[in-house]
């Protein structure tokens, strides 16, 4: 979500007065297997992080960025370019309430898996989608893949597994930003027509 300099400072200013309690409407529930995170880059990282704290088993979801080379980068450095990075979200999860596999298999859905220069009308590279997967969860990614590639079809399918990089955790402001913000991010995903693109992608898959 590429927004003007001016928006980012009355959002900055806006966060410092939200709700701090909205950490809290999630009720930790006891763990039933081991704690676990994930990382994937979906575009912007307000509808991921919103998408994936919709699971059972997800305990968290933060936005923020990875890939890049640049240590501790802002919104603004990240979305200006030349950082290397993306917009991404870590996941924390509940291995005994939800697997990997299905937190993979669900978040190709999440997304417009047949682009490959970002995601809805957010395009560029700190938008392009792919799965950051560690040494062991990359086997798991790849399975997961494959079989989403057989329902989309080689040719179309070209978000990718990656390697896990370093999490940088995006400012305060972008956390929870749908369920802070709802009206706002209700506008932005409407007009960025995310719900027809994926009906379009996925309709009867």
């Amino acid at each position: 979500m590429r927004l003007p300099a001016a928006v980012v400072a009355v959002l900055v200013a806006l966060a410092a007065c939200s709700d701090t309690r909205a950490q809290s409407e999630r009720p930790r529930q006891p763990l039933r297997g081991e704690e676990r995170t994930a990382v994937f880059a979906g575009g912007c990282f307000w509808s991921i992080e919103r998408n994936f704290e919709q699971i059972d088993g997800v305990i968290e979801a933060e936005s923020g960025f990875t890939g890049g080379h640049v240590s501790d980068p802002s919104y603004a450095q990240v979305v200006r370019g030349g950082t290397g990075h993306v917009e991404a979200v870590r996941v924390t999860y509940d291995s005994g309430r939800v697997t990997y596999r299905q937190l993979v298999d669900r978040f190709w859905r999440m997304i417009d898996v047949t682009d490959a220069d970002g995601q809805f009308c957010d395009q560029g590279p700190s938008y392009v989608s792919a799965v950051y997967a560690t040494e062991s969860q990359r086997p798991i990614a790849e399975a997961s893949r494959r079989a989403a590639v057989r329902v989309i079809g080689a040719d179309r399918f070209v978000t990718p597994v990656r390697a896990a990089r370093r999490f940088w955790p995006a400012e305060a402001y972008h956390q929870d930003f749908a369920r802070r913000n709802p009206a706002r991010y209700q506008a932005y995903s409407v007009g960025c027509r995310r719900a027809e693109r994926l009906r379009a992608v996925w309709a009867g898959r």
